[in-house]
C-alpha cells in the first residue's frame, strides 16, 4: 500500500507533469541501477502515466518486470564487487521515492502559484518502525520555493535532499496544503 496524498488532484498533477517533462527533456529524471536497460528507458514514461492518473502503486506495478534480478555492490572495505539480489520490494520502494519527489515538486510550484506561504509535513504511511528524524519533522511548516530548490538539486543522482523532505525510501512522510 503506497503513501495517501492529500493534495493529489488534477491541479497538482498538471505541476508534477511539467516537472516531469523537464526533467526528462533535460535527461534528469533518476533511474535506478537496479533497474533493466530496458527499464531504465521505460522509467520516465512510466512516471509520467503514474502522475497523469495513478500513484506511487500504480507505478510500482507498472515497474513490476524491469527490475534485474542481481546488482553488483562495493565489497565492505571498498576493494572489490559482490553480486547481490535486488530485493523484492524494489518496485515499490523506487516508485515511491520518485513519485513523491515530484508529488512534493508539484505541490510546491501549485502553493507558490496559489500564494499559499508554507506546506506541512505529515506522514502519508504508517510504517512499522519510524525513524526518529522522519518523526522529527511531522507537523513541520515549510517554504515551498526553499523545498522546491533542495528537491531539483537532488533528484537527478537519486541522493536524499538536505533539508530531508521527503526523506529517502519507506519512510512515509511527504507534504500538504495545512488544514485551516
Amino acid at each position: 500500500m503506497g503513501l495517501n496524498f492529500e493534495d493529489l488532484d488534477s491541479i497538482t498533477r498538471k505541476f508534477m507533469l511539467e516537472e516531469i517533462r523537464a526533467d526528462t527533456q533535460a535527461d534528469k529524471v533518476y533511474r535506478s541501477s537496479y533497474l533493466t536497460q530496458s527499464g531504465q528507458g521505460n522509467w520516465p514514461d512510466l512516471i509520467l502515466v503514474a502522475a497523469q492518473t495513478g500513484n506511487d502503486d500504480t507505478l510500482a506495478s507498472s515497474a513490476n518486470g524491469q527490475f534485474n534480478s542481481t546488482t553488483q555492490r562495493k565489497k565492505p572495505k571498498g576493494f572489490g564487487y559482490y553480486t547481490a539480489a535486488v530485493p523484492v520490494n524494489a518496485a515499490q520502494m523506487l516508485a515511491e521515492s520518485e513519485f513523491n519527489r515530484y508529488f512534493v515538486r508539484g505541490l510546491c510550484l501549485r502553493a507558490m502559484d496559489e500564494g499559499i506561504p508554507r506546506l506541512e509535513v505529515y506522514r502519508a504511511k504508517q510504517v512499522s518502525q519510524p525513524r526518529p528524524e522522519s518523526e522529527s519533522k511531522i507537523g513541520l511548516l515549510v517554504d515551498p520555493q526553499t523545498v522546491l530548490i533542495d528537491v531539483r538539486a537532488s533528484q537527478s543522482n537519486g541522493v536524499e535532499t538536505a533539508l530531508g523532505i521527503p526523506p529517502g525510501p519507506g519512510s512515509g512522510i511527504t507534504i500538504r496544503i495545512p488544514k485551516k
